[in-house]
């Protein structure tokens, strides 16, 4: 294989198994264990081919650097890849000091269920809004959330499973 595209090729075979790689630790945190090991089978052949190119090639130290570069590409393009996705759920945690009972309104309104719990902090009592929805409704959330009210608190934690309870179907607009 000429020179500049042994490296071409190491540097895409970097990328795309990094980007598996990314893809696969995700799809093991949500607990999809089955289609992580098959990705972890495609990722580390993709991992073999390019680096015995590199190791076939040691006199030429630009493929160490094709290598390198892939890796790091290769990371942020899975998490740009995940970020398109948006498999899974997420629980936001809000605590709005003025505008709750219009923000909680406004969320249900919009079709989001929305749990309220009273919580004692610095200031005294607040309530919680609790909203468990679909990662890719998270964007809609924090822009509801924005326009209501900037100084809200927010707290958004990865779910990993979910036992129980409904979803009601979302009101387009």
């Amino acid at each position: 294989m000429p020179f500049v595209l042994s490296g071409l090729f190491i540097f895409l075979a970097r990328v795309a198994d990094m980007s598996m790689a990314t893809f696969r630790i995700l799809m093991l945190m949500r607990g999809r264990s089955l289609t992580a090991s098959l990705i972890g089978f495609v990722e580390s052949l993709l991992y073999i081919v390019a680096l015995g190119e590199v190791l076939k090639r040691l006199d030429n130290p630009l493929n160490m650097v094709f290598f390198a570069a892939g890796f790091g590409v290769g990371n942020y393009v899975g998490s740009r890849i995940e970020e398109r996705i948006a498999l899974g759920y997420v629980n936001a945690q809000i605590i709005s000091i003025e505008c709750y009972d219009t923000l909680q309104t406004r969320l249900r309104e919009a079709g989001f269920g929305v749990t309220t719990v009273e919580g004692c902090g610095k200031d005294g009592v607040h309530q919680i809004l609790h909203v468990l929805l679909k990662r890719r409704d998270l964007p809609k959330l924090m822009r509801m959330i924005s326009s209501e009210d900037q100084k809200a608190f927010v707290s958004i934690i990865d779910t990993r499973q979910i036992i129980g309870g409904f979803f009601p179907a979302r009101k387009s607009k």
